[in-house]
């Protein structure tokens, strides 16, 4: 793993890697000279690691880096692997000065290095700041933010690009100023603004060279040479003179259009007061660097600058010189300026419009702008649609008053935002001249030609009877370029419990049907009557249960509750299909259950045979794109996806399968319905009740795009509003949930193996079984307990088995589960405790999970000196502390208190009970304030899953019987190992 860094030195910018790989040999003592960095990349190796295309200049550059005595302090997001670590470097913490490889890099070189990766490179801070800089400059370029300069410096003059920011682009040069990473300024010793705008002008210079390429500036002279190095090489010829005069003219050009000094004009509109008419524009001085330091210019005038001394000299100055700028844009400031010591601007309703209107150019011309924060965001005019229909969704006498087709009454109005508008105050808003109006007590927005349509709507349908399905379709989206959206619609009786989304809360909780053998919490039992409910009605559901609130039993209660209607299709991850299979014989043994997998599964036109003789046919996300047009040709009664996820790229060819599928109803199961951006919901949702929520694109427009990057409420809202009837969310903090789950949950994770896995497990088993015959005593004991110690290697990751170093992604069914549950921990903020008693796969996994996450993993082995292994466990057990801690079985398993964890993974299974359970312990104790959810991955079809379920047949009596490891094992007659190791068909995935 290298970890990649940004320095500035001379105005170059560079870059530099650590490795999670120590040398051979640490220096035991301070280094009387510059020494190489222990931990740094060779030049080459960087370069070979970075993009393709990136160009960079291999050098050497010393750094000013903390260090001990003997080495440097590797950097926090450095991974290493804590087995072959071996000891760190102590002594005291001080700046020190190392020779290190770096690569010299254009700005645009730099950009493709930080937008790139490769998968053993992260970023460090410095080249996360970096990136924010490269990002800030792109927006300016893009954008025209720039000005073109003449450098009088070396032999010859230079032309550049230098940024101009606006008012909100200065504030965030301000923050990245305040958040500089101190690695960044590593090459000397300079202030951090000065450094910043070296990096800033680097990259905007040569990103607007690169958009102004091919361009060709004509002239005379020295400005015409001037013109022409715009977009060519920076230096150009030119006589001194005659540059002077360009130099000078173009500083003064640049202050009068740039204004970056330390404090801006700043005006701040506020509405008039209860009988009063004038609205007023308030001026006010404001510092670029801190923008909540405000001075009104009436303070300022008669009290002097105040606070602003430590900012500006001359405060009355630069106020003045604000507003005659501002006069450009807005004149009544140039009849404030008519005044000896101006203060502010009145302005009637429709100047007030006008000031409104021209915010954003003031705002990009670089003055402040503070604005009322209705403007912008207030409620919008729109449709109100009453819908009444009869009954409840809890008591529901008619079939037919139940279903899209039911006709209900409806009422339309006009609404701004929850408020109906009586008939008065439509004629009054009717009668305004300016968007701007009063209602209510408070200033709106209103769009007149939306007013106008609104009215004339109502004229031509006001009320009526409608079927519930046009009702909820008019809940849905509006649709694109509709004079008049829909902004809200309210029903009664159960179409309103529906719409509310509180029919979950409403319903009355649903038995479970005689055939399911299980017991349903409270909360499962209203999660059923949901589920049905939307059954009935024929519309999609997404059950998005937190990780652990039984989305299974919840699932197998509602095919129960159907059973006979037609055959149900589950597409689940190959990791969980055994979980299913057995989980449907627990629960609902008398469902008639088809698996769909393997080499010999049934095809053709005999699976559409096979379906309708079964209730519940379960196949695999691979299959469901195998075998996709085989599957589109039955007639599926219900479509269910577990671990929806899975689908969260709409645009993948397993995606676009499974929502080709035929399905009167559609559920989807998901712990997680958005992992990284809403994107991901669109396609779950798109899946379950296509169309709801539009086409991609319309739903990246009207909300990914403003919750995502601009952190709209409103739009979240809307979202929320729209998916709320479809979507069931409950998590473990509930206070309807916690009262229900028991302390501790065990859940028995069923995982396949890879072919590779599968392949070395027999290998392991034929091996032993050549030798058992002619071994007796404690050679036989010694061959069955090294065999099952290996086969349990295997079933692990075959990298651990063969102890080759070889990479671990993609080889093991039990890995690819653990970072499918690890995924979901991180994704809700909580904390996970993972138990192996291989110390060995241990140091393999840190640094794969610690990169896979992105995030530090603790380590606990046995090999951990007492001192670290107390730290490891105060700073898990922090707030702010690590969230993953690996513990090998024999350290971490006894003695230490990790309450802050409330999810426990047993990667390997350790065939005495009592020892997984005093692990377990370790997070399930006195101090847990939150139920602690176990997971025990078991590889299906193993010795692994045969002996779990001899010590669950008889577990009290294992207790006693089994001692402590697997000695008992050995014991076994030879027909019984054979029968216990031996690899079953289902244990492959595919």
């Amino acid at each position: 793993m290298r970890v990649l860094h940004g320095a500035v030195a001379s105005g170059r910018l560079l870059l530099w890697a650590e490795d999670s790989e120590l040398p051979a040999r640490i220096p035991g003592r301070a280094p009387r000279s510059v020494v190489a960095h222990p931990f740094a990349v060779a030049a080459d190796r960087l370069l070979a690691a970075l993009p393709a295309g990136v160009e960079a200049e291999p050098a050497e550059q010393v750094l000013r880096l903390p260090s001990h005595p003997s080495a440097p302090v590797p950097s926090p997001e450095l991974v290493r692997d804590p087995l072959t670590s071996g000891a760190a470097p102590r002594g005291a913490v001080r700046l020190r000065e190392w020779r290190v490889p770096v690569l010299r890099c254009a700005p645009a070189a730099l950009l493709d290095a930080l937008a790139g990766g490769a998968p053993d490179v992260r970023l460090g801070a410095s080249g996360h700041f970096l990136r924010s800089v490269a990002e800030l400059a792109e927006r300016l370029v893009s954008r025209g933010g720039v000005v073109p300069a003449v450098v009088v410096e070396g032999p010859r003059p230079q032309a550049r690009w230098r940024p101009a920011p606006s008012g909100s682009e200065s504030a965030r040069v301000a923050a990245l100023r305040e958040a500089m990473p101190p690695v960044l300024r590593s090459a000397d010793e300079r202030a951090p603004a000065e450094v910043l705008r070296e990096a800033l002008e680097a990259l905007v210079d040569d990103l607007a060279r690169q958009r102004a390429a091919g361009v060709e500036l004509g002239g005379s002279g020295g400005v015409g040479a001037w013109l022409r190095a715009l977009t060519g090489a920076p230096e150009f010829d030119a006589d001194p003179a005659e540059v002077a005069g360009l130099a000078d003219s173009l500083a003064a050009w640049q202050a009068e259009a740039v204004r970056d000094g330390p404090v801006r004009t700043c005006f701040r509109l506020h509405p008039p007061d209860d009988g009063e008419q004038d609205w007023r524009v308030e001026f006010l001085l404001q510092a670029v660097g801190d923008p909540s330091v405000l001075v009104p210019a009436a303070q300022l005038w008669h009290e002097g600058p105040g606070v602003l001394r430590h900012w500006t000299d001359s405060p009355e100055e630069e106020l003045l010189a604000g507003l005659g700028a501002a006069g450009e844009w807005f004149p009544a400031v140039d009849e404030a300026l008519r005044a000896a010591h101006p203060t502010g601007a009145l302005l009637d309703v429709e100047g007030a419009h006008e000031f409104l209107t021209l915010a954003p150019e003031l705002d990009r011309a670089g003055f402040g702008v503070l604005l009322p924060s209705w403007w912008g965001r207030g409620p919008e005019l729109g449709l109100k649609l009453t819908a009444t229909s009869t009954g409840t969704a809890g008591t529901v006498a008619k079939e037919s008053a139940l279903g899209l087709g039911a006709i209900v009454d409806y009422r339309w109005d006009l609404a701004l935002g929850d408020a109906e508008l009586t008939s008065a105050e439509l004629a009054e808003l009717a009668e305004a001249k300016v968007p701007l109006v009063r209602l209510r007590g408070r200033w709106v927005r209103l769009d007149r030609d939306r007013l106008a349509a609104g009215l004339a709507f109502l004229e031509r349908s006001r009320t009526g009877r409608m079927s519930a399905g046009e009702v909820l379709a008019h809940a849905r989206l509006p649709e694109d370029g509709a004079p008049v959206p829909v902004s809200r619609v309210d029903a009664r009786g159960w179409l309103g419990d529906l719409l509310s989304g509180e029919a979950e809360q409403r319903l009355e909780p649903v038995d479970p049907p005689p055939g399911f053998t299980g017991r349903l919490r409270p909360y499962q039992r209203r999660g059923l009557a949901w589920l049905a409910f939307l059954d009935r009605l024929g519309l999609g559901a997404c059950l998005a249960d937190d990780m652990g609130l039984g989305k299974t039993v919840q699932l197998l209660a509602l095919a129960e509750l159907t059973a006979g209607r037609g055959p149900t299709l589950l597409v689940c991850p190959m990791s969980v299909l055994g979980t299913w299979q057995r989980e449907a014989e627990r629960f609902t043994p008398g469902l008639a259950v088809h698996v769909h997998h393997g080499a010999d599964r049934t095809g053709g036109e005999a699976l559409a045979d096979v379906a309708a003789r079964h209730d519940l046919v379960l196949t695999t996300y691979p299959l469901a794109l195998r075998d996709a047009e085989v599957l589109r040709g039955i007639d599926w009664d219900r479509v269910v996806l577990d671990e929806a996820q899975h689908i969260k790229n709409s645009s993948s060819r397993q995606a676009r399968a499974v929502r080709a599928l035929p399905a009167r109803h559609r559920i989807a199961l998901t712990g997680t319905p958005v992992e990284n951006r809403l994107a991901e919901l669109w396609s779950v949702v798109d899946f379950t009740n296509p169309g709801l929520l539009g086409p991609l694109a319309t739903f990246r427009a009207r909300f990914a795009v403003p919750i995502e990057r601009d952190g709209d409420t409103g739009a979240a809202e809307r979202l929320r509003r729209t998916t709320r009837p479809f979507v069931l969310r409950r998590t473990k903090t509930d206070p309807v949930i916690v009262d229900d789950l028991p302390d501790k949950v065990e859940l028995q994770q069923l995982c396949n193996l890879t072919a590779e896995q599968a392949s070395l497990y027999q290998a392991v088993v034929d091996d032993m079984l050549a030798r058992i015959d002619d071994t007796e005593g404690m050679a036989r004991r010694g061959l069955v307990l090294a065999t099952m110690s290996k086969l349990k290697q295997v079933c692990n990751h075959p990298a651990q088995f063969l102890g080759d170093g070889s990479p671990l992604p993609g080889r093991s069914g039990k890995l690819a589960r653990l970072e499918e549950i690890l995924e979901a921990v991180l994704a809700d903020g909580d904390k996970a405790l993972c138990f192996t008693q291989f110390a060995g796969y241990g140091g393999m996994l840190v640094p794969h999970l610690s990169a896979r996450f992105d995030t530090e993993v603790l380590f606990l082995h046995g090999g951990t000196p007492r001192r670290q292994r107390d730290a490891m466990v105060e700073r898990f057990q922090s707030a702010g502390g690590p969230a993953l801690f690996l513990l090998s079985l024999g350290a971490g398993g006894t003695g230490v208190t990790l309450t802050a964890a409330n999810h426990v993974v047993h990667l390997d299974r350790w065939w005495n009970p009592a020892v997984e359970d005093q692990a377990t312990d370790r997070a399930f104790r006195i101090g847990q304030r939150r139920d602690v959810q176990v997971r025990k991955l078991t590889c299906i079809g193993t010795l692994e899953e045969r002996i779990d379920r001899m010590i669950e047949d008889k577990r009290a009596l294992a207790r006693l019987v089994v001692g402590a490891g697997e000695n008992w094992l050995a014991e076994l007659s030879t027909e019984r190992l054979r029968e216990l190791v031996a690899l079953s068909g289902e244990a492959i995935g595919g």
